[in-house]
């Protein structure tokens, strides 16, 4: 387990290092700040596929905060 817990504990940091660095420049961490997704949609995915879930297409991370729940 302690092997389990230390990979899950890195990824948690890895995550967390990614959503400060896209805070500080204001962009969206799910897209980058492109306001699209760039997954491959299957056929149990019906909405569209130009906008992305995290901050609706806008990239703009204050638009994700709010979207997440986050604290600005």
């Amino acid at each position: 387990m302690g092997l389990f817990n230390s990979i899950s504990a890195w990824n948690a940091n890895r995550l967390e290092k990614h959503r400060v660095s896209m805070e500080e420049k204001g962009l969206c961490p799910d897209c980058y700040g492109r306001g699209y997704s760039s997954f491959v949609p299957t056929e149990y995915h019906f909405s569209d596929i130009h906008d992305c879930p995290g901050c609706n297409g806008t990239g703009v991370y204050a638009d994700w905060a709010a979207m997440n729940g986050q604290q600005m």
